[in-house]
């Protein structure tokens, strides 16, 4: 529900309660991408029902980002490298989102600009290959870059990754299905809570949060999420 509300599915904290239960990280990989497809459709939807999206805004990243997640899906890292990895990218991702959120208001200079086209080919690539590899879903990595280099409001942003997460986790599971074989059999019991909260979730993100209620709420989960990865 938290993390529908900011646009984001859910991985990086489904992939820290399965580390502190003991999964391996093709159970974590493959059930974090499984449940990020179901709630990142949610969060489109709501988004796209809301008038929230911008394809301008999207398509740039998912050209190259589909095919990259794709080829990370395939890859598989060793546990001694997958958790800090993902853990200190969220941390980092953190600082940035808390710094935007208890900052002043914007000036006009600030307004948000057009993401070039190069740069967010280049940028969906790469986080596509990563967030493919890690199964983080792609949007957590996204949207600190976009509030960063001014290329959309956090709203925006906000149905920006929930679009990135459906296409990058949709990618990654099929590049990662030699691996299907390690989701577990609880997974329809799972799929059926995300459902559940994601609704609630992206129907309150999409509609009633402010900006920077929006930006607290994420870097409060991505610090959360790394501390728990990295430790």
């Amino acid at each position: 529900m938290v993390y529908a509300a900011v646009g984001q599915a859910g991985a990086s904290g489904y992939i820290a309660a399965m580390g502190l239960a003991g999964f391996t990280p093709l159970a974590m990989k493959t059930t974090a991408l499984a449940l990020n497809l179901l709630v990142a459709s949610i969060g489109t939807i709501m988004f796209l029902r809301a008038g929230r999206l911008s394809w301008r805004n999207i398509w740039p990243f998912a050209i190259l980002g589909f095919p990259f997640s794709l080829l990370g899906g395939a890859v598989h890292l060793p546990d001694r490298v997958y958790f800090p990895v993902v853990g200190i990218v969220l941390i980092l991702s953190a600082v940035q989102m808390a710094r935007t959120a208890f900052r002043s208001k914007p000036a006009a200079s600030e307004i948000p600009v057009a993401p070039p086209f190069l740069a967010a080919l280049a940028t969906g690539a790469i986080i596509g290959f990563v967030s493919g590899t890690t199964g983080t879903g792609g949007g957590v990595f996204l949207a600190p870059i976009i509030l960063a280099m001014n290329w959309g409001t956090v709203r925006q942003t906000a149905a920006t990754t929930a679009v990135y997460n459906l296409m990058s986790s949709g990618a990654a599971l099929i590049g990662a299905n030699a691996a299907w074989g390690h989701l577990p059999a609880a997974l329809p019991v799972w799929l059926a809570a995300v459902a559940a909260g994601g609704s609630v979730g992206a129907w309150i993100g999409s509609r009633y949060l402010s900006d920077r209620w929006l930006r607290g709420v994420l870097a409060t989960l991505l610090l959360v999420s790394g501390v728990k990865l990295v430790w």
